[in-house]
């Protein structure tokens, strides 16, 4: 079998989903194409051999699409596609954030339940990185002891003025608050959000950049995070595990490190996720399609991007409130749909 996928929103993710399903992915082909900006719509759709759709809801209930990816800007779009997509019963892959509020990503786990059935994967692109992967197993195996503390940044090299203050954390902390938790497999406590009287001459009235995160979990991990992203050198993504008995660092993966007759050895920063995340993104969406066929879905659940938000939520509102420590607190009852 293979699933006609359509996608709604054609922006700079969007645009890289598309090539993606469209001439990376086995079992899959691009069925159509929603986005406002219809000339982009008709560009990918007569490049590909895709239909367009005059808006997200048609393309969701088209006979002639299997299953759903929803890449809209601005996110707040995401809900009423995602809920959509759930009422119809089709699959849908929803990049993060799955909403913008806690409330929005309960609406949606409140229809899965209804439905009695997990239709719907978040786009936490990282768990599917196969440093991270070697991370989560040395961490699991226990051998280098347990962890105690987490070092991470997450830099990038520059943002337009669109960019605020809140998206620090919305839209680029989120990553962390996903995979840090889905790393250690424990929930968080509380959280910080620092903002250093200093702060970089690239960044403008509306971004306070960088911010400094902490993190601590139930069992007592602490986590500090260092989001920056006008650092001007590349989007430049660390993280080590500080263990009872090692030390484990992330590597951004090369091929080649240059030696130059300027006495400098130099190694090559990505210019962006996509180039970093590549492989990734290659990974999460090919294991989506493997799963969808067999008509499942195994990813980053709606119950993970509730935890991302709260998570978020908390973190806003402590850089809102002078850096005051803010409990992280989770629905208390996770439905029995998300324990697999």
């Amino acid at each position: 079998m293979t699933l006609s996928i359509g996608i709604i929103g054609l922006g700079f993710m969007g645009s890289d989903h598309v090539k993606r399903v469209a001439t990376r992915l086995n079992g899959a082909r691009l069925g159509g194409v929603a986005d406002l900006k219809k000339d982009l719509a008709e560009k990918y759709a007569k490049e590909y051999g895709a239909k367009v759709f005059d808006n997200g809801m048609d393309l969701i209930d088209s006979p002639d699409i299997d299953a759903v990816m929803v890449v809209t800007r601005p996110h707040e779009t995401h809900e009423k596609f995602v809920i959509h997509a759930i009422e119809v019963g089709k699959f849908v892959f929803c990049e993060k954030p799955l909403t913008l509020t806690a409330a929005g990503c309960q609406k949606i786990i409140d229809a899965e339940v209804k439905g009695g059935k997990r239709l719907v994967q978040v786009g936490f692109m990282r768990r599917y990185d196969p440093g991270y992967i070697e991370m989560k197993k040395a961490i699991d195996s226990h051998e280098y002891g347990e962890p105690l503390l987490i070092h991470a940044t997450h830099r990038n090299t520059a943002v337009d003025e669109s960019y605020d203050t809140s998206m620090s954390i919305i839209e680029t902390a989120i990553h962390e608050a996903d995979v840090l938790h889905w790393l250690l497999g424990e929930d968080y406590d509380s959280g910080t959000t620092f903002l250093p009287k200093k702060q970089t001459k690239y960044t403008h009235s509306k971004l306070h950049d960088p911010q400094i995160i902490t993190l601590d979990t139930k069992s007592g991990v602490h986590i500090d995070l260092e989001v920056f992203v006008n650092d001007q050198i590349g989007y430049d993504i660390n993280c080590s595990v500080v263990c009872e008995d090692g030390i484990i660092d992330l590597e951004s993966p090369q091929v080649t490190s240059v030696k130059t007759n300027k006495l400098k050895r130099q190694t090559k920063i990505p210019v962006d996720c996509t180039e970093r995340f590549k492989v990734a993104y290659d990974h999460e969406l090919q294991n989506w399609v493997n799963d969808v066929a067999q008509n499942k879905v195994t990813g980053p659940s709606s119950w993970d991007g509730l935890v991302a938000m709260v998570t978020c939520d908390a973190l806003s509102k402590s850089r809102d409130n002078n850096a005051e420590r803010v409990a992280i607190k989770l629905p208390d009852n996770k439905p029995a749909l998300y324990n697999d």
